[in-house]
C-alpha cells in the first residue's frame, strides 16, 4: 500500500535522479519528435533538444508518431518521410547517437478509412499501427478501424486510452477494446496530474488490471520533458507497472530478425 499511497503524495528531488530511468523501455513508441509537421517540436533544433533529454532518461530508440489528422494536421507518407530525414541528418551532423524511425498517430476520423483502403499507412515495424481518437467525443469507428486493421495483418494499438474522459466511468469498455484485439499504450505523464486527477485515476485502474501493452512519452516540447524528468524522479515507473506486459524492448525484434537473416 506504501508503494500505491506515495503515487499521491510525496516531493521531488531536486537532484539528476531521472538519468537513465527509462532505459528498459528501450522504444519509445509515441512522440511527435519531427520538426515543423504538427502540434509537436516546431524546428530541428528543438527536437534535437526533446532527444538529448531522451537520451538523459536511458531512451535511445524512438518511432515519430507524427498527427495525422483529417484538416489540421494532413500528413501523408511523403510529409513524414521528408521531417524524418531532416532529423536524422542534423542528428549525423550533431554526432548524436540515437536510433530513429518513424510511423504515425492516426486519428479515428472520416479520412482513416480511406488510408487504410489506399495502403497509405505509415506503418511502424511488425506492422503495428498507433491509433486515436478526440478527447472530445467517442469516435463511433473505433470497433470498425480495428477489425479492418486486423483483417489486413495490422496491429492496431489504441493510444492514451487513459484520457478519454467519456470512458472514465465505463471501465468494461477497456476489456472490450482489447477483446477486439486492439493493444493499450499508456502516456507516462498520465500516472501524475499533469493531464489532471481523473486521467491518473484512469491510468492507475488500468495498470492494476494489467491492461497496457505498451508505454509512450508522448512528447510534444519542453514542458512534457520537464516534466517527465519530475515523474521518474518522485515514481518507480518500471515497479508500478511490473502487472502489466510491456513489450517496448520487445515489439520490434521479430523484424530484426528478420533483417539479419
Amino acid at each position: 500500500m506504501g508503494f500505491w499511497n506515495n503515487l499521491f503524495g510525496g516531493k521531488t528531488k531536486n537532484e539528476k535522479t531521472y538519468l537513465n530511468k527509462l532505459s528498459w523501455i528501450t522504444w519509445d513508441i509515441h512522440n511527435h519528435l519531427l520538426p515543423g509537421i504538427d502540434d509537436g517540436s516546431p524546428d530541428v533544433e528543438q527536437s534535437l533538444e526533446l532527444i538529448k533529454g531522451l537520451k538523459d532518461l536511458g531512451i535511445h530508440k524512438s518511432v515519430s508518431t507524427p498527427h495525422v489528422m483529417y484538416g489540421v494536421h494532413n500528413n501523408t507518407p511523403e510529409t513524414i518521410q521528408s521531417a524524418h530525414e531532416s532529423l536524422k541528418s542534423a542528428l549525423a551532423n550533431n554526432n548524436l547517437d540515437f536510433e530513429l524511425k518513424y510511423s504515425a498517430e492516426y486519428m479515428i476520423d472520416d479520412q482513416l478509412d480511406s488510408i487504410i483502403e489506399n495502403d497509405q499507412l505509415c506503418l511502424m515495424p511488425n506492422k503495428y499501427v498507433l491509433i486515436e481518437m478526440s478527447y472530445l467525443s467517442e469516435s463511433k469507428g473505433l470497433f470498425i478501424i480495428i477489425k479492418n486493421l486486423l483483417e489486413r495483418g495490422f496491429q492496431p494499438i489504441l493510444a492514451h486510452p487513459e484520457r478519454y474522459n467519456y470512458y472514465h466511468n465505463n471501465f468494461k469498455i477497456f476489456e472490450e477494446i482489447k477483446n477486439a484485439g486492439c493493444m493499450l499504450q499508456l502516456n507516462l505523464l498520465s500516472i501524475s496530474k499533469y493531464y489532471g486527477e481523473h486521467v491518473k485515476t484512469a491510468a492507475l485502474t488500468l495498470i492494476r488490471a494489467g491492461m497496457y501493452d505498451f508505454v509512450g512519452t508522448d512528447m510534444h516540447h519542453t514542458r512534457h520533458l520537464d516534466a517527465l524528468k519530475g515523474v521518474v524522479t518522485k515514481y518507480d515507473v518500471r515497479e508500478l507497472l511490473r502487472d502489466c506486459p510491456i513489450k517496448n524492448a520487445s515489439m520490434f525484434e521479430a523484424a530484426q530478425e528478420k533483417k539479419i537473416a
